[in-house]
């Protein structure tokens, strides 16, 4: 039987499709702009037949049709391994939970943990010639869900970019059980935030001359990191090459700049290496069948010990806030959820490790809460109920717009003293008298 004659067999409705699914089941959605259209839309509307079907998904870019109906939670449990807007909204529902993990991991929680897999609906790029549906842009822990699943639907998407890749990043058509060809939706823009604020640009002037030419570079989610990435495009650096969790527009225009070449690279010299991409249809249309890029599974893009091989590894992110020990959060706000751990930790350990390897947490120094009052993001302890995303251990450079200290090395009062100084002026003698009450604050002269 030809690829095309399998094909057309397995082709089908989503209304026939997800007849499969039965009350009880574990259904997984995939990642981020992965995540089914027609079949969700078919799936919400048999709500009234099923009951307590949970359903596995991440860094949602729409709100899930199963998840819309007022009683939705009476049928439907959502479960985030990495929250977004979206996520977060469906928790506060009522109906959903998120997944602690460390992001490298997660094919492994798959292939040894997780005891169903019943049916995995996920958008593909259309067949090639040789039976293949492309991953397109999140290939990170689809194979390993894939390889555990009793059923495997695939929802056709011509918008889908083709992204070459390393091995996890096809499935063939004797390994599909149904093709369902969807409405071939755009894919969901995330964009990078607003314009560039006074903090931004303080901050990255303070990150972007630690940067060495030839180093590899990768940026967390958030406004700021993107930010900096910016400025880098702007910079005079040049040979600067990739290795990131979540690859970002950022990264286009520092190739659009020139500065990323890949030469220098220890590993996959002259690929640009990420697990999975959320951008504009800018970052979109470049990876399109670009040989420069390279799509690879989470326990490779964040394996510590694959960072740590390739040097001057230069690792930015954000956090919500810190304390004083040099605990960094930034996965919530008390017991309310944001975001998840990531692969913020690995990175972390990872570029520290990388010769000439430096990881930054960046931040601002406040925020302004609803009321109008402006709050410190230093805190002489987290808040109750946070996450100690980056143990104080782990913490390499921390910048904020009021300067960056480099936390390795440094006592508890050495820490207090440091942080403190990269604080906002108004709040640095409330911190100082903190720091005394918990015995982490040596007389000097920088009192």
């Amino acid at each position: 039987m030809s690829y095309l004659e399998e094909y057309q067999q397995k082709l089908t409705t989503a209304e026939e499709a997800v007849k499969v699914v039965k009350s009880g089941d574990w259904v997984d959605y995939s990642w981020a702009n992965s995540h089914p259209v027609v079949l969700d839309k078919a799936l919400a509307a048999r709500k009234d037949e099923l009951t307590d079907v949970k359903v596995r998904g991440g860094i949602s870019m729409w709100m899930p049709e199963i998840c819309k109906a007022e009683d939705a939670g009476d049928h439907f449990t959502w479960h985030s391994w990495h929250c977004s807007g979206i996520d977060r909204k469906i928790i506060g529902k009522g109906m959903g939970y998120f997944m602690p993990m460390r992001y490298s991991e997660l094919p492994r929680f798959y292939r040894e943990h997780l005891d169903s897999v019943d049916v995995v609906m996920l958008q593909t790029t259309p067949m090639d010639t040789f039976g293949n549906f492309n991953f397109g842009l999140n290939c990170s822990h689809l194979a390993d869900v894939l390889a555990r699943a009793k059923c495997i639907i695939v929802e056709v998407n011509k918008n889908m970019p083709w992204v070459n890749g390393l091995t996890g990043t096809e499935i063939n058509i004797k390994d599909v059980d149904m093709v369902v060809e969807g409405d071939n939706p755009p894919l969901v823009e995330m964009g990078a935030g607003g314009p560039l604020t006074d903090v931004d640009i303080a901050v990255a002037n303070l990150v972007v001359p630690q940067i060495p030419n030839g180093a590899c570079l990768q940026l967390g989610i958030g406004g700021m990191p993107n930010a900096i990435g910016s400025m880098i495009a702007q910079s005079d650096l040049k040979d600067l090459s990739v290795h990131t969790e979540m690859y970002v527009d950022a990264f286009v225009d520092m190739a659009a700049a020139g500065k990323i070449t890949g030469r220098r690279k220890a590993l996959d010299r002259g690929r640009q290496v990420f697990a999975f991409a959320a951008g504009t249809k800018k970052l979109y249309d470049y990876v399109n069948k670009n040989p420069e890029v390279m799509a690879a599974p989470v326990d490779y893009t964040n394996d510590v010990h694959v960072i740590s091989q390739i040097d001057n590894f230069i690792s930015i992110n954000n956090a919500v806030d810190m304390d004083l020990f040099g605990q960094i959060n930034a996965e919530s706000a008390g017991i309310k959820h944001i975001s998840g751990t990531g692969g913020q930790l690995d990175f972390a350990m990872g570029a520290y490790q990388s010769k000439g390897g430096k990881s930054f947490i960046c931040m601002s120094s406040t925020m302004t809460d609803k009321q109008g009052n402006l709050k410190s993001r230093i805190l002489p302890t987290l808040t109750p109920g946070s996450i100690a995303t980056d143990p104080r251990s782990c913490v390499h450079y921390v910048v904020t717009e009021y300067g960056m200290v480099n936390m390795k090395g440094l006592s508890t009062w050495e820490r207090a003293e440091a942080i403190i100084g990269i604080a906002h002026p108004q709040f640095r003698d409330e911190l100082i008298a903190e720091a005394e009450k918990m015995h982490i604050w040596r007389r000097s002269n920088k009192r």
